[in-house]
């Protein structure tokens, strides 16, 4: 497929290239990934709605040959533009005067991209949509929607890109811990805007195992502490839900740079600690100086040009690592994954109020994903919550993140399908019982706080698609996590319906809030404990 020309004389030509893509999902553009062009023609004040049928899915099997025509309504009217071969339109409606979709086009599909379309087909995963509720009304419409700051973001890295990153901060349990889903969330968005490097890394992995595209790449003498485990650490947590003691003298993480021009020490200032120092290939950059007030600290440093390996290191036994922060100052992606096993938003309540608020207002994300859900389901079938519970202690979360980072966009991508615990070997599985009432639960506590809502559930195919996915060999035996390309599938879901979202924005409307944010329920922490959840 070659890259799309957005252009009003060429929309038509445009749209049946993007089709052919969907179509053909092993005929991607040799091209690298790049940031692709807007066209310069200005938004008309008014826009049409589209006709009835303009909207359709672009699924392979139900539209083989399919045509421009399927959506655009004329030249001068707005595509509504379907993610992936895989992910259907929005509905048609009455567009928003803004236009802004006149804009803006999907970038070039990736070979990745492409070929978890055709599996998407194969295990019968639609896609969606995303819901982007109206936080603003003008005259003529909805002014600003829920994920209108990230939107906005993204049209600045294609038309003015400037020098600042585009962050995002994706919070989370186990589903996104292994950095596989939001990796491909992050590739997907930098093959058309460009990337901006690693953003928050943790000095040790959070067990000793996996990989370290999270991490230092080479680590000692540091033990993990996180917010997801039964007994609550000693110690609160920042944004990261993870802080690593160091256990021996000299405790080291190294990292290897990339040509990062500065780089941020999250660390924790605790009675007896010690100093952490930082040096840069041998070279000591700077020490920190211990009040030993318990406080959460950030101790920022400038990197030479053309240096190779950062090292952490503990003076002493006790010093505690937070995270550190290795970026670029040029325009483009980056996204800190902040996802911790066995986290729900009650145990997000471990993150302390003033780290909170300190290092989101430093990383200033334009966009903050929270990926929930799974362990309420099952801690709804343990008995061990309640619905209550799980709507005021995501209330919480969502307001607390948002007021410390009040010029962020806002969504929550909800649980994949489950099946009951028990199950046995050779029968049939059976859905958990409280997922669909957690899903909507989450749906109407994230539109009613002024976020935008994802609904991966029905987005993988609804009931039964968990075992599809298990009978194609994509779930781990314990039939709660995916892995391989299940979990890539599920990245492209989110990022497809992301990319979408952004596309349609102005072209098609943004629903209202369902309730006022004074309406939602109190945000008091719940005070439930915390089991183990895999």
């Amino acid at each position: 497929m070659t890259v799309l020309d957005v252009s009003r004389g060429l929309r038509r030509a445009g749209l049946l290239a993007l089709l052919a893509g969907a179509l053909l999902p092993g005929c991607e553009s040799r091209t690298p990934p790049h940031r692709f062009p807007l066209t310069t023609t200005p938004a008309t004040d008014s826009v049409p709605p589209p006709a009835p049928g303009a909207a359709q899915s672009a699924s392979v099997e139900a539209q083989p040959s399919a045509g421009p025509e399927s959506a655009v309504t004329g030249a001068g009217s707005p595509q509504v533009v379907p993610a992936s071969a895989s992910l259907p339109a929005q509905a048609p409606g009455k567009a928003r005067p803004l236009a802004r979709s006149a804009l803006r086009a999907l970038p070039p599909t990736t070979e990745r991209a492409g070929q978890l379309h055709a599996l998407a087909t194969r295990l019968k995963a639609p896609g969606g949509a995303v819901e982007d509720p109206c936080l603003e009304r003008g005259d003529a419409g909805c002014a600003r929607s829920a994920l209108t700051p990230f939107f906005t973001a993204l049209d600045g890295l294609v038309q003015t890109p400037g020098t600042t990153p585009t962050v995002i901060a994706a919070f989370g349990n186990s589903l996104i811990a292994g950095d596989r889903i939001v990796d491909v969330v992050r590739e997907e968005l930098a093959a058309g805007f460009g990337g901006a490097g690693r953003g928050v890394l943790l000095v040790d992995r959070m067990a000793p195992y996996g990989g370290r595209g999270r991490t230092a790449a080479v680590s000692n003498g540091w033990q993990p502490r996180t917010l997801g485990e039964l007994k609550a650490p000693p110690h609160p947590f920042g944004i990261t839900g993870v802080y690593h003691l160091a256990t021996e003298n000299r405790a080291r993480g190294r990292f290897k740079l990339e040509g990062e021009p500065r780089g941020t020490l999250w660390w924790k200032d605790v009675k007896g600690a010690g100093r952490l120092v930082v040096s840069v290939d041998g070279t000591v950059l700077t020490r920190t100086e211990p009040r030993e007030d318990g406080a959460s600290r950030t101790t920022s440093f400038d990197l030479p040009a053309g240096a190779k390996w950062l090292d952490i290191t503990a003076e002493g036994k006790g010093a505690i690592v937070q995270g550190v922060v290795l970026q670029k100052d040029e325009p483009g992606i980056v996204l800190d994954m902040l996802g911790v096993p066995s986290a729900d938003a009650t145990l997000y309540a471990r993150l302390e109020e003033d780290a909170l608020k300190a290092q989101l207002q430093q990383r200033d994300p334009k966009l903050l994903l929270f990926f929930l859900g799974g362990n309420e389901s099952k801690r709804l079938e343990w008995k061990r919550t309640d619905l209550p519970t799980v709507r005021q202690d995501l209330a919480a979360l969502l307001r607390r993140a948002r007021a410390a980072a009040p010029g962020s966009a806002c969504m929550v991508v909800g649980p994949m399908d489950a099946v009951q615990d028990g199950h046995a070997k050779g029968k049939p599985l059976t859905q958990r019982p409280f997922l669909e009432a957690a899903i909507q639960a989450e749906r109407e506590v994230a539109l009613a706080e002024g976020c935008g809502f994802f609904d991966l559930y029905a987005a993988m195919g609804g009931a039964g698609s968990l075992a599809r996915f298990n009978q194609a060999g994509f779930m781990h035996e314990d039939l709660v996590h995916p892995r391989g390309h299940g979990l890539d599938l599920l990245g492209q879901l989110v990022s497809d319906a992301l990319l979408a979202g952004w596309v349609n924005e102005g072209a098609v409307p943004a629903p209202a809030l369902t309730s006022s944010r004074e309406e939602a329920l109190d945000t008091g922490a719940s005070g439930q404990t915390a089991e183990a959840v895999p």
